[in-house]
């Protein structure tokens, strides 16, 4: 009997975690709440669900968050897709900084908020500075606190700046960050990454898989 209580009370907890990370994903959503914790504490709050153990995590909330945009908000596929080939038009542009592309424009999860984030890789600080002048882009300054492993983070210069409508945030850190990513913040782990041989691939995949999709239901 113990154990058959106990087997409901961990089913309870499962089904509270998915309704938790499906209303935060939908916050985040609707709401375009940016961070994983405040929607986590919010959706608590609206379902009146306040025990630890039923919290999701931040990639729980992240796939929630995929799969709501799938099937709500259809629109944000072209979008993603737009963004990701100007992404890539970025990767080319920076090639000489090894870039990589980062966050929810990678991940599947941007919207018409969200930037294309770019981690570009070089040992001199003003060299991209240097480059934007010369290509004649006008970039905001600002800095960005960075987990680079367990034991290590930098604050590190970021550039802002508009273009094809999109907004480009690129993060500057050292080369041999190149190596291991850094850590991400949604769960603490190396982040995902994507150079424009891998995006190039990414988008050719995705663009026969809504090919055979769309002939399949023909």
């Amino acid at each position: 009997m113990p154990h058959h209580a106990q087997l409901h009370a961990l089913a309870r907890t499962r089904e509270r975690r998915h309704r938790l990370a499906h209303e935060a994903a939908r916050l985040m959503a609707e709401s375009g709440i940016r961070d994983f914790h405040q929607a986590k504490l919010k959706a608590a709050q609206r379902l009146g669900i306040f025990d630890d153990a039923s919290l999701p995590r931040n990639r729980e909330i992240e796939e929630a968050l995929r799969e709501y945009q799938r099937l709500f908000q259809r629109d944000n596929l072209e979008g993603l897709r737009l963004r990701r080939e100007a992404a890539l038009r970025a990767l080319e542009f920076f090639a000489e900084f090894s870039p990589r592309l980062v966050g929810p424009v990678l991940e599947g999860t941007a919207d018409g908020r969200s930037p294309v984030a770019l981690h570009l890789h070089c040992d001199d600080p003003d060299a991209i500075a240097r480059f934007l002048a010369q290509h004649h882009v006008p970039a905001e300054a600002r800095s960005r606190r960075v987990r680079l492993d367990r034991e290590r983070s930098l604050d590190l210069p970021v550039w802002l700046f508009s273009a094809e409508d999109f907004t480009f945030d690129l993060t500057v850190l050292p080369h041999d960050v190149l190596r291991q990513a850094p850590l991400s913040g949604i769960d603490e782990k190396p982040m995902r990454r994507a150079s424009a041989a891998q995006l190039r691939q990414l988008l050719a995949d995705e663009e026969i898989a809504g090919y055979e999709s769309q002939h399949a239901t023909d």
